[in-house]
């Protein structure tokens, strides 16, 4: 056991110093960047496709698309004349700073000042890595139930706001939005929560608007 535990600390020693490095060099370039987490089918990408339509017009937006075998996500980005870079893990359930640092090179930094990095599906192990992002961002859809934050609190804990999306289908479930968010207020009480709809848009320029703000704030400093 004590082997393990050493090898893990050296794995996570070595993520920290390169997701260092990553952020000197988002910070070298002028880059704010945001991470996004979540269970598989949570509505992540669908949240990215409307949430940067709106971002678009306020600042130059760009992604970094994390998945287990496929290019699916980064196509769809790309689909919004948005520049993204597809990380493949070939069956790594997480992104790691080493994996975003290999992925910098083909971020058109001279024409994006707001990265996002859309972590691979997984509420576990993505917590522990640390990406050099400045904003970290866990989504959940009302249709995983309300208690993912107690089930996964490391994730919900260690991020800067929750997105409780798929909100349309709330007339079809049996869902207590006042119980999820007291449950994820009760693992975070700093969490800012958000309620969205990648259907009807609801909820999502109110969360587009906070993470501008959460920007201007970081460039200010």
């Amino acid at each position: 056991m004590a082997k393990v535990v050493t090898i893990e600390q050296r794995i996570l020693k070595k993520n920290t110093e390169v997701a260092a490095e990553n952020r000197r060099h988002f910070e070298e370039q002028g880059a704010y960047v945001v991470s996004l987490a979540s269970s598989p089918g949570s509505g992540k990408t669908s949240l990215l496709e409307v949430a940067l339509t709106e971002l678009r017009k306020e600042v130059a937006v760009g992604v970094i698309e994390g998945d287990v075998q496929t290019d699916n996500d980064a196509r769809r980005i790309e689909a919004l004349g948005i520049p993204a870079v597809q990380v493949v893990t070939n069956g790594t359930c997480h992104l790691d700073a080493q994996m975003v640092q290999g992925a910098l090179e083909h971020v058109p930094f001279d024409k994006v000042e707001l990265l996002f990095i859309e972590n691979v599906g997984n509420l576990v192990c993505p917590a522990s890595y640390d990406l050099g992002e400045h904003l970290r961002i866990v989504v959940a859809s009302v249709t995983e139930g309300e208690d993912k934050p107690l089930k996964y609190p490391a994730m919900f804990r260690r991020s800067h706001a929750l997105v409780l999306n798929k909100i349309d289908l709330l007339p079809y479930l049996r869902y207590d939005m006042a119980a999820a968010r007291a449950m994820a207020l009760r693992v975070n009480s700093n969490l800012e929560i958000f309620e969205t709809s990648c259907l009807t848009g609801q909820g999502v320029l109110e969360f587009c608007q906070w993470v501008l703000t959460q920007m201007a704030k970081t460039t200010a400093a």
